[in-house]
């Protein structure tokens, strides 16, 4: 593999509910095989979408950023999942950690829009900032579900630099042509590649597609994990995405801070 090129992996499964262990046995079993240099996994895999705070909220230490780091030097990858943490108020932050091999942090992400439709908001304090990290000469943007339906905050990654977006999700399957559109709308719009990382199976709410996908910065999609569960994998070009937008420069003609 070039320079330039990095292998991505996704990694979707029935998430146990509010089962640490579990989860995280589920994952290193689907994960057994992988070799890729990015390892994302959804939206609070290690508990699912529960609005229990006090249940799920991470100890200290951390066992799931134990888990990821772990994963990253097992697998020699970066590795990105989402957990959540309870502050000193008892309110939850929806968050995500990135970690490189051997497993040192790369940085953290808090969700900057919370769910109200599901109540979300009530359990959970939004974010105020956009991050952008780097991994293998990549620029990478990492954010959470419910922001995908808020352009701004991918126009404000960009404006950072980002070149790869990652969104990690609980996304039901009564809105999966949602998920696929925005996606693919995300990376049409910012010249970039973007990453969309979903669950599959159910809670005790609600249903999910999985719909795990890799999308190119024209908004084709090049890798679709389905709606079993399992991997999505696929080699990105960085070149690619310099190439595009120095061809087609709409990225200029924006009014970005």
């Amino acid at each position: 593999m070039g320079r330039n090129e990095m292998k991505i992996t996704g990694c979707q499964w029935n998430l146990a509910w509010e089962d640490r262990e579990a989860n995280y046995d589920r994952a290193r079993s689907l994960l057994d095989d992988c070799d890729s240099d990015l390892i994302v996994l959804p939206e609070m895999f290690s508990s699912g979408f529960s609005m229990n705070v006090d249940a799920i909220a991470e100890p200290d230490p951390s066992p799931t950023e134990a888990f990821l780091k772990n994963l990253a030097q097992t697998h020699d990858a970066a590795t990105i999942g989402g957990l959540v943490r309870k502050n000193k108020s008892g309110s939850g932050r929806n968050e995500l950690i990135a970690f490189a091999p051997p497993g040192n942090e790369l940085r953290r992400y808090q969700k900057n829009r919370t769910f109200r439709y599901t109540g979300e908001s009530e359990h959970y304090e939004n974010g105020t900032e956009v991050t952008v990290f780097e991994w293998q000469d990549w620029k990478i943007a990492p954010l959470i579900c419910y922001d995908l339906r808020f352009p701004e905050l991918f126009r404000r990654a960009t404006a950072k630099g980002a070149e790869l977006l990652i969104v990690i999700a609980s996304w039901p399957s009564v809105r999966v042509e949602h998920w696929v559109t925005l996606l693919r709308a995300r990376a049409i719009e910012n010249l970039a590649y973007v990453v969309g990382v979903n669950r599959t199976g159910s809670d005790p709410k609600m249903d999910y597609p999985g719909r795990s996908i890799i999308i190119d910065p024209w908004g084709k999609i090049i890798a679709d994990a389905g709606s079993e569960e399992g991997l999505v994998t696929a080699d990105i070009d960085l070149e690619t995405v310099r190439n595009w937008r120095a061809e087609f420069p709409a990225l200029q003609d924006l009014d970005c801070e």
